[in-house]
This record gives C-alpha cells, structure tokens and sequence, in this order.
C-alpha cells in the first residue's frame, strides 16, 4: 500500500476501466477515465492545485492573500479543498440556481465567501461578476480558470500521459468542452503522441444547461480554446442534451460507474462517435462521480421530470 505525505499527492493517476458494453459497435471500445476518484471528487483537483501552485510560485499568492474564482461548481470545490489544506482564503462566485450539494460542499470546505450571480446568466454570469469584482480589488489574486495556462498544462502534463500509459492503443479522445481546459491539454498531448488520434469534444444546445459544459455559441468562448488552438485541434465537435446525459448517465450506473450528468452527455458523444467510425478505442474523461447529484433525481425520478427540471436548476 502506497503512503502519501498529504491527500494533495493524491491528485491524479485515476484509474481506467472498460465501459465496451455500452458501445454500440462491437468493433469499438470505450474506455473511461473515472475522474470521480480524485480527493475532492472531481477532474478539476488537478487544475485547482496547478493553478494555486503556480501563482505561489510566480509571487501572486501568498500568506493572508485572498482567492477569487468563478465556478459552475467543481472547480471551487477543488481550490476550496486546496486552499483548507495550504491554509488560504477563498471567494466563490456562483449562479445562484445551483443545486444544494454546490453550496454545502463549499461550506464544507470552509470557503471564506459565496457570492451569488443571477441563476439565468448561468456560468457566463457569475464569469462576468468574477471579472468585475476582480478589477475593482486588486487586492484579490483571480486566477481565472478560464484563461490560466496552467489548466491546460495540468492535463497536458498529468491527464493525456496517463491516458496514453494505460491505454496507449487510444484513436480517438471525447471530452466535455467546459473552460476547454481537458480538451485543449489531453489532446495535445495524445496527438503529439500519435497525430491521427482524432479529438471530438462535447457541448449542450445553445441555451440550455448540462453540468460545467457550455456551448460556444452562448457568447463566451474561454480564452484558453482560442489560445491553445482549439478550433485547429478539435476533429468533431456533437451537441448532447440534458435528456440525452441523463439517459446516459443512467446506462453508466448499469455497468457499475456512478457518476455525474456531464459524465453521461460525454458518454452519449462517445456512443456517436462509435457509432460514425468502423473500429478504434475511444478514452473518455468521466469528470466526477454521481454522489454529488442524488437532490437531481436523476436515478430515481422520472426523465422527463429531471429533464424539465435541469432547465431552471443547474445540475451539480
């Protein structure tokens, strides 16, 4: 058994596992990366530890300096559980249409301040709060996840290698398109690798809500996408709703995965992409595990009841 000096060691090296069952072409595998396995729950631990290490080392942060970061929700819970062990002060700005799990996570983690965005803006609103907020008190060190190159160097560095380790024979790479963080970071890399390893990311309709994923064509692209290429790197691009995730989400409970919404509209993606090609191995990045979603229903109330409700409330 491995000993870590601190559960931050614990970010990362996820393991892989097999979800073929639920491809609808023999002839291509899927397999997923459970992302739900980091300490605080999610894939946005590794840019959360990234980010705040690379502003202590540059000079930005320091002792009694504040954090400011805007966050559909796992990226504040991540930099919550890292500032609590590291010791900082944290403000998260949310939507305020989130669902209870956000917010008592937050509190959980003893974040120093919520502060409420409109819930109809959803994560673009509380990104233009943030932005404002943070020009208006230089005091605050933003670290904007959005356009901070080292999310995109986390999964570059730490994410796409242990893809290519543990499944090297990978062809094609799905994704959700959230800050593009995952995306841009994971496909670099297994293209350098190997560049006929094709790249398809997933996005919700314009308009409508699927947890920490945003469609391009809902007036901000993240900075990072144009920066790091995205438009050059992505093969695909498939558009997935809230039935569609949920539906998904579901059949990944049946092959024993329990894990978030996003997870099954990355899921439904890959089932597409197996579906257009002849034969390959798709990887796939589950973001988080389904425990944070029990107050959704999305396992036990009827479909169509979650999915009318994933149009006022933003799923965690």
């Amino acid at each position: 058994m491995a000993f870590y000096n601190n559960i931050l060691e614990l970010i990362g090296n996820t393991p892989m596992v097999d979800v073929s069952e639920l491809s609808p072409n023999p002839r291509v595998r899927i397999v997923a990366k459970l992302e739900g396995q980091n300490p605080g729950g999610s894939v946005k631990d590794r840019i959360a530890l990234a980010m705040i290490e690379e502003a202590e080392k540059d000079g930005r942060l320091s002792e009694g300096k504040v954090l400011l970061e805007p966050s559909s929700g796992n990226t504040g819970i991540g930099m919550a559980m890292v500032c609590k062990v590291k010791g900082y002060r944290l403000r998260i700005v949310m939507p305020a249409n989130v669902s209870p799990e956000r917010r008592q996570l937050l509190e959980v983690w003893g974040v120093d301040q919520i502060i409420e965005s409109p819930g109809n803006e959803g994560s673009n609103g509380a990104v233009r709060l943030a932005r404002r907020l943070a020009a208006e008190d230089p005091e605050l060190v933003f670290l904007y996840q959005y356009a901070n190159p080292a999310n995109p160097r986390a999964h570059y560095e730490g994410t796409g290698p242990e893809i290519w380790r543990d499944c090297p024979e990978v062809t094609h790479f799905v994704a959700g398109l959230g800050t593009s963080g995952t995306l841009m970071g994971v496909g670099h890399y297994l293209k350098d690798q190997n560049p006929a390893i094709k790249v398809w990311a997933i996005e919700p309709p314009s308009g409508e809500m699927v947890d920490g994923l945003r469609n391009l064509e809902d007036g901000y692209i993240p900075p990072i996408f144009d920066e790091q290429g995205g438009a050059e790197l992505l093969d695909n691009k498939t558009i997935v709703g809230p039935r569609d995730s949920i539906e998904w989400t579901r059949r990944l409970r049946d092959v024993g995965v329990f894990a978030g919404i996003s997870s099954g509209a990355v899921l439904a993606g890959a089932a597409r992409c197996a579906s257009r090609i002849d034969e390959g191995v798709i990887a796939v990045v589950l973001p988080d595990g389904g425990w944070k979603y029990l107050s959704t229903g999305a396992w036990t109330d009827d479909i169509d009841l979650v999915t009318e409700r994933a149009k006022t409330t933003i799923y965690f």
